[in-house]
């Protein structure tokens, strides 16, 4: 079962993952101890089955050492999370990512070396305060815990005036990757580019940079 994925804990997190992954024809196996949650995504997910991710000999028997990509979508067990990472860490799995319960949880996940960790709860709530804050911030990404992408319309200090005008990257410290007007998107825009109304610009950058960006030039 090679280049598939493998989702451990079928709650709200670990059940959204296992939906969006099968909608791309993605092969996935499903696993959690609780028979009900297992049967609710058996004809949704490639496979289905019931089991206790601390079992070694388990996964083992199930092959999770073969799968490319193993998400540890564990709810509140913070002792189970980390039992299934450690043993999935030795069998050697390529691909690890875990969700983190708090900071002590991420903290114990780095020391295992996952590859990633993710605070759904917490990413989720930032990308909430963004949007809230400007209609024009339209969506929000962390990319590490100190950069991020944002996708913004382009406030109206900006409108006519051109990306070398502006000099987003000296003044601010951000990288505009692409701007789209309609159906046409620019990557690596030109620096004579001029903004009208409407351009929605994706922006790469530090958190501190991206919010004196927003601050200076989005929100109106």
């Amino acid at each position: 079962m090679s280049k598939d994925f493998a989702v451990i804990g079928l709650g709200r997190f670990g059940g959204s993952i296992c939906r969006e992954l099968s909608k791309e024809g993605k092969q996935v196996l499903a696993i959690d101890s609780d028979e009900m949650k297992v049967n609710e995504f058996k004809n949704i997910v490639s496979h289905a089955v019931i089991l206790d991710s601390t079992d070694e000999e388990s996964l083992k028997e199930i092959g999770i050492q073969n799968f490319e990509h193993v998400i540890v979508a564990i709810g509140e067990n913070l002792q189970a999370s980390i039992l299934t990472t450690v043993i999935l860490t030795d069998l050697g799995v390529e691909r690890i990512t875990v969700k983190a319960q708090n900071d002590y949880h991420e903290k114990i996940l780095r020391k295992l070396g996952v590859n990633r960790i993710v605070h759904p709860e917490r990413e989720m709530g930032r990308r909430i305060a963004h949007n809230v804050i400007s209609n024009n911030i339209l969506d929000y990404l962390d990319l590490s815990d100190d950069h991020s992408i944002v996708e913004v319309k382009a406030g109206v200090k900006m409108i006519g005036k051109s990306l070398l005008e502006l000099n987003i990257r000296a003044k601010y410290g951000c990288n505009v990757v692409a701007i789209k007007r309609g159906e046409e998107i620019e990557v690596t825009p030109n620096p004579e580019y001029i903004f009208a109304h409407g351009d929605v610009l994706l922006v790469v950058g530090k958190d501190k940079d991206i919010n004196r960006f927003e601050r200076n030039l989005i929100i109106d």
